[in-house]
């Protein structure tokens, strides 16, 4: 049954607030260990339904995935290629990143993989990661236009290539990558605009001999050595940036907050978001820098202040592509007018993000332009209606970026149904309202 919460204006939020392991790295922790030789440890593994669901996926291919009691996780692997076939469906959830980066490893070894998804990850297409994995001889049987259920069929010899990627995205990059770890010989994925490199950085981490060049004009070449053995390893799993941008902007709207978020994975290709922030004028101060199994970490503090619109260039969306509804969020608190460009990756996500935060806005009160796949959002300072009710198409970030929103209204935002928050961010709502938030039950609180 559907979950709705309501959200309405927030004391000051204060306090430390610890936020849930990155869900990239921790997708990525599980299925590396699951490749390698040895016991791998997770600290901080984000247990969230799409990484629950990444770890069942592990168990099919035949790796031990167990949570210890301390909370750690550790995964006995099978080594590269060493999988076992999967006796039943995989059942991906909503987890569009875990789909991906799996159809990658069941591509690794001759044996057939059927995945499926919850509604919304049946209706995303997987066409961008079977064009360059059908290259390397894997096949596929689909619904129409790439969509699960669907079944991947392996090949007896994988061919490496050479790809290029019609546009960026790490989770195609990655695919390709964690194939590739099955092909004898080298295996390059060339991006036109750098993404998140969590996947040549935890490579590299396992053992592997991946090599990266800067292109001109922006792009990277990766190359990957394939048939590694790879070593089962630690893995400290940083606090997701996606997920302290939604705490982080709540700070810097509600008058009078001030809040810390430690351990806060600050990866350069993630960070967009505060970087956009910090030329609105936030006050963000980053202390106790750190690496941590690879990654750059460090605690935020955040506080509140003013925002001032500005024009947020297009070549930034692969650093920030999930929190441009959250962005948008600010932006209609913000003095003056923002311009988001060139976000037609938010069309293919969990729904079709960008047409769902106009709509969600314009009922918000907030002025809304899309302009092809240009958002422009004209701030309203604090003066942002409210008083509706958000469809969020299972969505979690749509869904957080209106409670959010609801805490600087006139009125009371909602949302009708709270459900998919659990695969990012669980305990959201608990943990906001620790801070200062006022989220209910729609049902309990009088609209």
């Amino acid at each position: 049954m559907p979950t709705p919460l309501l959200s309405r204006r927030a004391r000051p939020l204060t306090g430390t607030l610890r936020i849930p392991g990155d869900k990239s790295i921790s997708h990525r922790s599980l299925i590396f260990g699951g490749l390698s030789v040895g016991e791998t440890t997770i600290e901080g593994l984000l247990e969230g339904e799409d990484i629950l669901a990444t770890a069942s996926a592990m168990r099919a291919f035949g790796c031990e995935v167990e949570r210890g009691k301390d909370g750690r996780w550790h995964v006995h692997g099978r080594g590269v290629s060493g999988l076992d076939e999967p006796a039943d469906v995989i059942d991906c959830g909503n987890a569009g990143t875990g789909a991906r980066l799996l159809m990658g490893v069941a591509a690794q070894q001759p044996m057939t993989t059927i995945f499926t998804g919850d509604g919304s990850l049946r209706r995303r297409p997987m066409g961008r990661v079977m064009t360059p994995l059908s290259q390397m001889g894997v096949r596929f049987a689909t619904r129409e236009g790439g969509r699960l259920p669907g079944a991947v069929i392996g090949p007896e010899t994988l061919i490496p290539i050479e790809y290029t990627l019609p546009m960026a995205s790490a989770q195609v990059k990655s695919a390709i990558l964690l194939a590739g770890l099955g092909a004898a010989g080298h295996i390059t994925v060339i991006e036109p605009k750098p993404t998140r490199d969590h996947t040549e950085t935890m490579l590299r981490h396992f053992g592997a001999d991946v090599r990266v060049e800067d292109m001109p004009g922006g792009g990277r070449r990766i190359t990957l050595v394939g048939q590694p053995e790879l070593t089962g390893r630690k893995v400290v799993v940083p606090a997701d940036p996606s997920s302290a941008a939604f705490p982080a902007v709540a700070a810097l709207l509600v008058e009078g907050s001030e809040i810390t978020l430690p351990g806060v994975g600050t990866n350069p290709l993630r960070f967009g978001l505060f970087e956009t922030l910090i030329e609105m004028g936030a006050d963000i101060t980053l202390t106790n820098r750190r690496t941590e199994a690879g990654e750059p970490v460090a605690d935020l503090i955040v506080r509140h202040g003013p925002l001032k619109g500005i024009d947020v260039p297009p070549e930034r969306a692969p650093t920030m592509i999930d929190e441009y509804p959250i962005l948008a969020v600010a932006a209609s608190v913000a003095e003056g007018t923002t311009v988001m460009r060139g976000l037609e990756e938010l069309r293919v996500k969990e729904s079709d993000r960008l047409g769902a935060m106009a709509k969600g806005l314009t009922a918000c009160g907030v002025r809304v332009d899309v302009d092809g796949d240009d958002l422009t959002v004209r701030g309203a300072g604090n003066g942002v209606a409210g008083r509706t009710t958000i469809p969020v198409d299972l969505d979690h970030r749509i869904a957080m970026s209106f409670l959010v929103l609801g805490m600087v209204s006139e009125e009371f935002v909602a949302i009708d149904d709270a459900a998919a928050i659990a695969t990012s961010f669980p305990g959201f709502a608990d943990l906001m309202n620790g801070a200062g938030a006022a989220i209910a039950p729609a049902t309990d609180v009088a609209a």
